[in-house]
């Protein structure tokens, strides 16, 4: 009996030991598989990032943007992309199609959204002086990030 019980203890703590090992090795798997497809699949990518407005006018929040690029050829529709910040402020997008070649910029203040340019219509600021940026598709998967800081822009892709 004793020796059954000792079995099932190194036995549960070996379980627990893989389904740690597991659950570290799941976000770097998934990683490797996005970046092994990027090229193929997302051409949708984090441009520039521009987080300078100060202030709380509507001007201010809107020199404050993230830019997205479509790095392909062809156009893409964002219906359903979202951006969000370390926070968990997000914006989606709605149908919104982006042509080959081109961006658009996500600024952060009102205005009426163009094919270059969409507005969040915040009151307030949500990019940080370090924060980062997460772009994701319409299914919820991780594209591209941008973060930066103290030491300026650094791109995590």
């Amino acid at each position: 009996m004793s020796a059954s019980l000792t079995t099932r203890r190194t036995l549960a703590a070996v379980l627990a030991v893989g389904a740690l090992i597991g659950a570290a090795a799941v976000p770097a798997a998934a990683d490797d598989h996005r970046n092994d497809h990027r090229g193929a699949r997302s051409t949708i990518v984090i441009g520039d990032v521009e987080n300078a407005g100060r202030g709380h006018d509507n001007r201010a929040l809107n020199s404050e943007w993230v830019e997205v690029k479509n790095t392909g050829r062809h156009s893409v529709n964002l219906r359903g992309y979202t951006l969000t910040d370390k926070q968990g402020n997000r914006y989606r997008f709605n149908d919104f199609r982006l042509d080959g070649r081109s961006s658009v910029r996500v600024h952060t203040g009102n205005g009426r959204d163009t094919h270059r340019d969409v507005y969040q219509d915040r009151r307030r600021q949500i990019w940080d002086e370090r924060d980062t940026a997460t772009l994701r598709d319409n299914r919820g998967n991780v594209v591209d990030t941008e973060s930066w800081g103290r030491r300026g822009h650094h791109h995590h892709s």
